[in-house]
C-alpha cells in the first residue's frame, strides 16, 4: 500500500493497513516505511516490489539460520543491503527490496577492506557479468535518486553499480556478419560440460579431426537436460528434444536433424531455455583459460577443440584468437569504466564513430592507438581494484588502457565474501524541515520525522529538534541490532524553492 504524501502523513496508509490485515491476515507492506522520497510512483513501485520479494528472501533467511543453527555457531545473521551497509535479518525479512545489489556492494566493501584503499574503481568480474563501482572517502559510492530494478525506478537508496553482461562464462559466438560477439548471453563453459559428459569431448574431437568438412559455430554449442518439467509439454516436437537429451547433451544441429527441422523455433528451444529446462554450452572466456593453462579443472581437450574450431572460423590461428578476446573483455570494460565515471553513455559503438564526432574520435584513439600522427590518452586518476577469479588475467591490460595501477588484494578471488562480513551497521535516519504557511504568510516551520511531527516558531528551533530526533532514532536501531558504541554524524540538505505572485 502507498498512498500519496504519506512520508507526511501515514494516517491513512496505517488505517488501510489495519483494515487489510483484519481482514484478510496477510502481510501488507506501507510505502512510507520504505521511502521517505516524494514521488508516489516510484514509492509505490518499491512497495509493490518489495512484497513480491518478501516470501522468497524470508524462506531463505530462515533457511540460512537453521544451517547455522545445526553447525552450533550463535553469533547474529546479518545481511548486506544495497549500500553496502549491514542490517539484522529480521528488518531484512520484511525489507528484501532493501538488498538490491548487496552483491556488487559487498564485492566493493571487501575490496576497500581488503586493499585498504580509499578511493578506487573496484571492478568485479564474475560469471554471469562484470560490476563497477565507485569507492570515495572508503564508502560505496550511493544513488540518492534511487536505484534500478529491472526497467522499474525506486526510491531504494543503494550503491551505485553498473553492470554489464560479460564474465567468464559468457558466450563467444560469431555473429552473421563473422564479427567476434562477447556475452551478454550466459552458457555453460565447454569443458565443463565435456567434464561431466565425456562423450561430448569425442565429438568435438572428431569434428577437430575433420576440419574440412563445413561446420558453424551451431555445431560448437550443445543442448543438455537440467531437469525434468513437472508438466507434459502440448507440443510433441518439444517432448521429442527432451526425450533426446535424457540421453545426453546434444549439438544443435544433430538434435534438428533427428527431428527432421530447419531451426529451434519450431520446437520452441528458447521457451525451454528461458524456463530453464534445458541449458546451453558452448565457448567461453573460461574455456580459453583452459587451453592457455591459466585456469583449467575441467577438460582442456574440449576447450582446445572448440576454440581451435573458432579460431579457423574467425580466420585466425589459435593463439592470436585468444589475445584478440581477451582484448576485446579488457576494452570493453575500459570503455565502461570511462562511461560509468564520466557518466556518459556511449550509444554507438567505436567502429561506428562519425568522422565529424571528435569525442567519440578521442575516446576510440585512447583505446586502440590507429592514428599514426595524433594520440588521444585518459589517465584514470585513481587505482583499480580488482576482484573475482578472472581480474588477475584480464584487468592488467584495462589498468595499461587507463594507465592506470591495478591492485589485486589478498584473496581478491572472494572478496565478496569478506565485504559480507567486514560491512558496517549503519541507519539512516530523515527529518523534513519545511516552511509552513497561510494564505502566502510564513507562520512558521513543521518538523516531519516519519510518523512524528512538530511546529515550532523559529527555524533553529526546528532544525535542532530535527537532529535531536534523527539522533535518537539512529542510535536506537543501531542498538536493536547489536552495535555496541554507534557513532552519530549529521548531513544537512537545503531545498530552496522561489515563488513568485503577479
Amino acid at each position: 500500500m502507498s498512498g500519496y504524501f504519506s512520508p507526511f502523513n501515514s494516517s491513512h496508509e496505517e488505517k488501510a493497513f489495519q483494515a487489510v490485515t483484519k481482514a484478510t491476515g496477510l502481510p501488507v507492506v506501507l510505502g512510507h516505511e520504505l521511502a521517505s522520497k516524494l514521488n508516489s510512483v516510484e514509492r509505490a513501485t518499491t512497495a509493490t516490489l518489495n512484497a513480491s520479494l518478501l516470501s522468497a528472501l524470508q524462506n531463505f533467511i530462515n533457511a540460512m539460520a537453521q544451517s547455522l543453527e545445526e553447525r552450533g555457531v550463535t553469533a547474529p545473521l546479518m545481511v548486506v543491503r544495497g549500500d553496502g551497509a549491514l542490517i539484522n535479518s529480521d528488518l531484512a525479512k520484511n525489507r528484501p527490496v532493501e538488498t538490491v545489489h548487496s552483491g556488487p556492494a559487498a564485492s566493493a566493501i571487501g575490496g576497500r577492506f581488503l586493499s585498504q584503499t580509499d578511493r578506487a574503481v573496484v571492478v568485479d568480474i564474475g560469471g554471469t557479468t562484470t560490476d563497477i563501482a565507485l569507492l570515495d572517502q572508503g564508502q560505496v559510492t550511493i544513488r540518492e535518486e534511487g536505484t534500478t530494478v529491472g526497467r522499474y525506478n525506486t526510491a531504494v537508496r543503494a550503491a551505485h553499480i553498473h553492470s554489464l553482461g560479460l564474465g567468464g562464462d559468457s558466450r563467444i559466438a560469431l555473429n552473421i556478419e563473422d564479427q567476434l560477439v562477447i556475452g551478454p548471453e550466459r552458457v555453460t563453459p565447454i569443458s565443463y560440460l565435456a567434464h561431466a559428459y565425456p562423450a561430448v569431448a569425442q565429438d568435438l574431437k572428431k569434428l577437430s579431426l575433420h576440419r574440412q568438412k563445413p561446420f558453424s559455430m551451431e555445431n560448437l554449442e550443445y543442448w543438455y537436460l537440467l531437469r525434468k518439467p513437472a508438466h507434459t509439454f502440448l507440443n510433441s516436437r518439444t517432448q521429442d528434444v527432451l526425450n533426446l537429451l535424457e540421453n545426453g547433451p546434444m549439438a544443435i544441429p544433430d538434435i534438428l536433424d533427428k527431428l527432421d527441422l530447419f531451426h529451434p523455433v519450431q520446437f520452441g528451444g528458447n521457451a525451454l531455455l528461458r524456463e530453464e529446462v534445458i541449458g546451453r554450452s558452448g565457448l567461453t572466456p573460461t574455456d580459453l583459460l583452459h587451453v592457455t593453462g591459466e585456469f583449467a579443472p575441467w577438460n582442456v581437450e574440449a576447450a582446445q577443440a572448440t576454440a581451435s574450431l573458432t579460431a579457423h572460423l574467425y580466420h585466425e590461428d589459435l593463439n592470436t584468437f585468444i589475445e584478440t578476446v581477451k582484448d576485446h573483455i579488457s576494452e570493453r570494460i575500459s570503455a565502461e569504466i570511462i562511461s560509468f565515471i564520466t557518466g556518459k553513455t556511449l550509444e554507438r559503438a567505436p567502429h561506428y564513430i562519425d568522422p565529424d564526432d571528435l569525442g567519440l574520435w578521442l575516446f576510440e584513439e585512447n583505446l586502440y592507438q590507429k592514428n599514426p600522427y595524433l594520440g588521444s590518452t585518459i589517465n584514470l586518476k585513481i587505482p583499480i581494484i580488482g576482484i573475482g577469479a578472472p581480474a588477475e588475467i584480464l584487468l592488467p591490460r584495462v589498468a595499461e588502457l587507463l594507465h592506470t595501477e591495478l591492485i589485486l588484494p589478498p584473496y581478491y578471488q572472494v572478496a565478496n565474501a569478506v565485504g559480507a562480513v567486514a560491512g558496517s551497521v549503519i541507519s539512516n535516519q530523515e527529518a523534513w524541515v519545511m516552511e509552513q504557511t497561510k494564505t502566502m504568510r510564513h507562520v512558521g516551520y513543521i518538523v516531519q520525522a516519519g510518523k512524528d511531527r512538530k511546529r515550532f516558531s523559529l527555524l533553529q528551533e526546528a532544525l535542532d529538534y530535527a537532529k535531536e530526533i534523527t539522533g535518537q532514532k539512529a542510535m536506537a536501531e543501531a542498538r536493536e541490532i547489536g552495535v555496541v558504541d554507534p557513532h552519530v554524524t549529521y548531513e544537512q540538505l537545503i531545498r530552496v524553492q522561489i515563488k513568485t505572485v503577479g
